[in-house]
């Protein structure tokens, strides 16, 4: 079903969603091979550096030589994406006294991101989210992929996208530092068709903005839905609880799941139930109710419409203590809130954090859950000729 359809589908029940354009990349497709040899900046001594620069993070077992860069704007803004997953590593913003303070979870060393990471902070794909029992026919002919969410497929399977070793170069723009990431995936890697061309872009601006820009062609028609999976904490990068920030997200409607996370089919509205954060809402006020197993939010919200071939802000999150604020904008259709109901203490991250439940939460901008499988939702299907592009803002301020 393709965005026009299914706005007109949704308006006749008096709902409202919206699959938008984005506006055009100023990446194009890149082989990854293209840019193996491309040049890096030599690595950093310092992180309070305007510009980008890189420094060696580590191997693989199979010898892949992994590299961190650091973009750092002209506010002392500091973000770090790695190339093993395209994967933001931290990120450290000031609260309302002045004070820089990493408010992402993760882990200091790439061992750990290997073997114990929940996806923190990395590209996920090829399809973000969750696939109903591992399958999915496409113009007649069924696929079958991994169920490594048992019974349903997740994040891109066994091995997606978090866990590949991208090419990166890195460039000063206009707006601030960025690093332009670039992987192919061969035809039928984790049970996908066609080659797929992928670039993931993050531009860091000198107005406290983290940009993504995705895009991505392929030669075979197959579905696709990317996204970035940080897990933020506003207060202490997950040293406590979440339950104290504020969210907003500007959604009237979201989509159900069963047991097995899987979206039903309907869109229901949020209003009057414990998934309206239609209003600024502590993140804990009313999860005790949602009725999933363990106890949490992990939700796909049907965003509002904007209009054609633009960003709109979709989210607002506030943390009180700290004076910390991020807003949100995307051009995708969905957001998938999760409140970091699977952490369960076992982990131990940067800063000797120990990561408890619900200390942290995602926002990961995206199309809807099983949309390979749900003809009423939109399209995530790419095909020849076509070009996905996926733009998303995290803007950071104080109170």
């Amino acid at each position: 079903m393709n965005t026009r359809t299914f706005v007109k589908s949704l308006a006749a029940c008096g709902l409202i969603s919206s699959l938008l354009a984005t506006s055009a990349c100023k990446t194009s497709r890149s082989d990854a091979a293209d840019e193996a040899s491309a040049p890096t900046p030599k690595p950093s001594k310092s992180m309070s550096n305007y510009g980008v620069t890189s420094a060696p993070f580590g191997k693989t077992p199979e010898g892949q030589e992994v590299e961190v860069f650091t973009l750092v704007n002209k506010s002392g803004v500091v973000a770090r994406i790695m190339t093993y997953g395209a994967t933001l590593t931290e990120l450290h913003v000031p609260d309302r006294n002045g004070n820089m303070g990493d408010i992402l979870l993760g882990f200091d060393n790439l061992e750990q991101y290997m073997k114990e990471s929940p996806y923190f902070g990395c590209t996920t794909g090829r399809y973000a989210n969750r696939i109903a029992k591992g399958q999915f026919t496409l113009d007649g002919k069924t696929y079958k992929l991994a169920t490594n969410n048992d019974p349903n497929h997740l994040h891109g399977g066994n091995k997606g996208l978090d866990k590949r070793v991208w090419s990166a170069v890195a460039a000063m723009r206009p707006e601030g530092p960025s690093v332009r990431f670039s992987y192919t995936s061969p035809d039928g890697e984790e049970g996908y068709p066609g080659t797929l061309w992928m670039v993931v872009t993050y531009i860091l601006t000198n107005d406290n903005e983290l940009t993504i820009e995705y895009e991505a062609k392929t030669d075979q028609a197959t579905p696709i839905n990317l996204t970035n999976h940080a897990y933020f904490n506003l207060k202490d990068g997950g040293a406590s609880s979440n339950h104290g920030h504020m969210l907003q997200i500007n959604a009237d409607y979201y989509t159900p799941v069963d047991a097995t996370m899987i979206p039903t089919g309907e869109i229901a509205t949020v209003k009057g139930t414990p998934m309206d954060f239609t209003t600024p809402t502590a993140i804990g006020a009313r999860i005790a109710q949602v009725g999933t197993d363990p106890k949490g939010y992990d939700h796909n919200y049907v965003l509002r419409p904007g209009k054609e071939s633009a960003m709109r802000k979709i989210v607002t999150v506030y943390e009180p203590t700290t004076g910390r604020a991020m807003d949100i904008s995307t051009t995708e259709p969905g957001v998938q809130f999760y409140s970091g109901n699977f952490l369960d203490g076992t982990l131990t991250g940067k800063y000797g954090n120990v990561y408890e439940y619900q200390n942290a939460f995602c926002l990961e901008t995206q199309h809807f859950p099983d949309s390979p499988n749900q003809p009423k939702f939109p399209s995530v299907i790419l095909r020849p000729g076509e070009t996905y592009r996926h733009i998303t803002t995290h803007k950071f301020y104080t109170r």
